[in-house]
C-alpha cells in the first residue's frame, strides 16, 4: 500500500521530482527521461510508468531552459519508438512464453482488453493505442504474438509515437509556464491522467454495450 501511495505522489507532482534531478545530474536527466519512456511500452511488465504527464511535465522544463527542447523532442521520440519495436519483437518471438507466466501484473483483463481494441480499430489501433494508458503498452506486444506485419506495424507506430511526443512535449512547452498552469500543474497532470483513463472506460462501456447487443440478438 505504501509502494502504491508512493508512485502516486510521485506521478501527481512529477515537476517536484524532476526539478532537483535535472539542478543534480544536468544532462544525465535525458539518459532518465529516456529510460522512463523506453521501457513503459519496451518491457510488457511495465504498463504502469508514466507517460503522459512525464512528456508534458519535461515540456514545461523545457519551456524555462532547464531542458533544451531541441534534445527532448528526439530523444524521447526515439525512446517511444525503440520501446515499442522492441515490444513487438519481444511478443513474436517469445510472446507465448511471456503470456504463460502466472504474472500479477500481465493481467487477463489487460490482455483482453487489448485484444478486443485492436479488433474495433484494425490496423489504426496501434496509432490510437499511443494515447491509452496500459494499452499503449501492449499493443506492440500483441502485435508482434500476431505476426502483424512489420512494415505496417512501423508505419502506424512511428505515426503515433510523433503525434504523442509532439503533442504532449509540446504542449508542456507552449503552455505549462502559463501562470494559470504552472500554479495549477498538479489539476493538470490529475486532468491529463483522468482523460487517458476516460478512453480506457469509454472503451470498456463500449465492450459492455456490444457484448449486450449480442446476447440480445441471440434470444
Amino acid at each position: 500500500m505504501s509502494t502504491l501511495l508512493g508512485l502516486l505522489d510521485v506521478l501527481l507532482h512529477l515537476d517536484d521530482y524532476l526539478l532537483p534531478v535535472i539542478q543534480q545530474y544536468g544532462t544525465w536527466t535525458y539518459g532518465l527521461l529516456f529510460l522512463i519512456v523506453f521501457i513503459e511500452t519496451g518491457l510488457v511488465v511495465t504498463p504502469f510508468l508514466p507517460g503522459d504527464s512525464l512528456l508534458f511535465v519535461a515540456g514545461a522544463f523545457g519551456g524555462v531552459g532547464a531542458l533544451d527542447i531541441r534534445v527532448l523532442i528526439p530523444l524521447l521520440l526515439l525512446a517511444a519508438v525503440a520501446g515499442d519495436h522492441m515490444n513487438y519483437w519481444i511478443g513474436r518471438r517469445l510472446g507465448d512464453r511471456v503470456l504463460a507466466w502466472d504474472n500479477r501484473i500481465i493481467r487477463p483483463q489487460y490482455i483482453r482488453s487489448t485484444q478486443e481494441f485492436f479488433e474495433r480499430h484494425g490496423k489504426k489501433s496501434i496509432f490510437l493505442a499511443r494515447f491509452v494508458p496500459i494499452v499503449r503498452t501492449f499493443t506492440p506486444f500483441l502485435s508482434g504474438v500476431g505476426r502483424m506485419n512489420y512494415l505496417e506495424f512501423a508505419k502506424w507506430e512511428f505515426a503515433g509515437s510523433v503525434t504523442w511526443v509532439g503533442l504532449f512535449v509540446g504542449g508542456g512547452y507552449f503552455f505549462g509556464n502559463i501562470p494559470l498552469v504552472r500554479d495549477n500543474l498538479t489539476l493538470i497532470i490529475i486532468l491529463i491522467m483522468a482523460a487517458s483513463f476516460v478512453v480506457v472506460g469509454v472503451e470498456i462501456l463500449r465492450q459492455h454495450r456490444d457484448q449486450l447487443a449480442k446476447r440480445l440478438r441471440r434470444q
